[in-house]
């Protein structure tokens, strides 16, 4: 039994998954994106350290790894062009728009901005999948990979909380996945209150809110003497 807001949620580790959204150097790194893009990251390295942790005890307690990367071809091809909503959105090409030089660099496979960073490499038995858009199930393996695997609880850390961490959770929640953010586990981009509303939002209408030290002391315990 995780404690957790609004109410306590029960979870097998067998049918659970840890989602990792988007620890990239893009969302995580000094020189990222986020941070060319002009939005705060200096909780990024509290949130790496605390994912760590969450990574530990999972792992140790027979739960499955789930690495998300966001990003696109090096030609921007998958991300839509003026007729996308998300050319339009997507505050990396808004930045590579500014400033040319970046193109090519920001959120593209193969390049650093793209990469996992250092300190959350994914392990043997870890899972990785790449997806295009803010939600982790728009057009990606998630949802076979979870079926297959009869997983039906998801928690959730990352980067970053009011976009990818709820979206990938809302589209979740519509596919009857039981969905847990780790709070103090996340790092919002935008100011200090989207956080608290994505937050707000999760346990009120899409799933359950928990913190690092509830989700060790529920299963930490489990690991191999």
């Amino acid at each position: 039994m995780l404690p957790a807001r609004p109410e306590p949620i029960p979870l097998a580790p067998e049918r659970t998954a840890v989602i990792v959204i988007d620890m990239q150097n893009a969302y995580a790194s000094p020189g990222g994106y986020l941070d060319l893009a002009g939005f705060d990251i200096s909780g990024a390295a509290a949130c790496i350290q605390q994912i760590k942790g969450v990574l530990e005890t999972a792992r140790a307690a027979g739960m499955q790894v789930i690495y998300f990367q966001n990003g696109w071809d090096d030609q921007y091809v998958e991300a839509g062009g003026p007729g996308s909503p998300n050319w339009w959105k997507s505050n990396a090409l808004k930045t590579m728009r500014a400033r040319p030089e970046l193109e090519g660099k920001l959120l593209a496979r193969g390049q650093w901005d793209y990469e996992l960073v250092d300190e959350l490499k994914p392990e043997p038995g870890d899972i990785q999948l790449h997806k295009t858009r803010y939600s982790g199930f728009f057009n990606s393996q998630l949802d076979s990979v979870l079926r297959s695997r009869n997983i039906k609880n998801l928690v959730f850390v990352g980067i970053a909380t009011n976009v990818c961490v709820e979206s990938t959770l809302r589209d979740g929640f519509f596919l009857e996945y039981f969905g847990t953010v780790l709070e103090d586990a996340t790092h919002q981009a935008g100011p200090d209150f989207v956080q608290k509303a994505a937050l707000y939002n999760i346990e009120t209408f899409f799933g359950w809110v928990s913190t690092v030290a509830d989700f060790k002391g529920a299963f930490g315990q489990l690991a191999p003497k």
